[in-house]
């Protein structure tokens, strides 16, 4: 019988670690086992609720209100699946800390599953225009963000002006 070796889950040996480190990769690995929990009830829960309710005809997949539920619960289990790769990005200390970029991403996954299961003939105007913004303001955010990077891998790909070679004819 194979027993998992908490240690190998941890790309540094321990030792080389500082307290902070080994604090933050414990924390980063409890919450991904604790998301990944949530992310297989989620599955088998959506799962059951599909299955059973196709099967006993109560779910109609036809049905505006049951499309938008059955989508809604997809959306969630997409959305903390892409915590928990986010998380894991700590765990291996490939990253220190979670990079906004993601952050942002996930929330506009959010908010797309927000839209998903809103039911216009009940939300005001109001509500929209306000979920609009947000959506629009995550956006922008991202972008920002994403140009950011873009301008610093551009400017880290390029040599540094003395370094210039020159052609030397034979």
């Amino acid at each position: 019988m194979n027993q998992v070796n908490l240690r190998s889950l941890l790309p540094e040996p321990w030792s080389l670690m500082t307290f902070y480190q080994r604090f933050e990769s414990v924390i980063a690995l409890v919450l991904t086992l604790l998301t990944t929990l949530v992310i297989v009830v989620a599955v088998f829960r959506l799962f059951a609720g599909i299955v059973g309710g196709l099967v006993l005809g109560v779910l109609d997949p036809l049905d505006h209100k049951a499309f938008q539920n059955v989508f809604g619960e997809i959306m969630t289990v997409l959305i903390a699946l892409e915590f928990n790769h986010t998380l894991q990005y700590v765990v291996t200390r490939q990253q220190s800390i979670i990079q906004t970029k993601v952050i942002m991403l996930i929330a506009l996954l959010a908010m797309a599953r927000k839209f998903i299961i809103l039911d216009l003939k009940e939300t005001t105007a109001e509500t929209l225009f306000g979920l609009a913004a947000i959506t629009l303001a995550l956006g922008i955010v991202y972008w920002l963000l994403r140009e950011r990077d873009d301008r610093l891998l551009q400017t880290q790909a390029l040599p540094p002006p003395d370094a210039a070679s020159t052609d030397v004819e034979a």
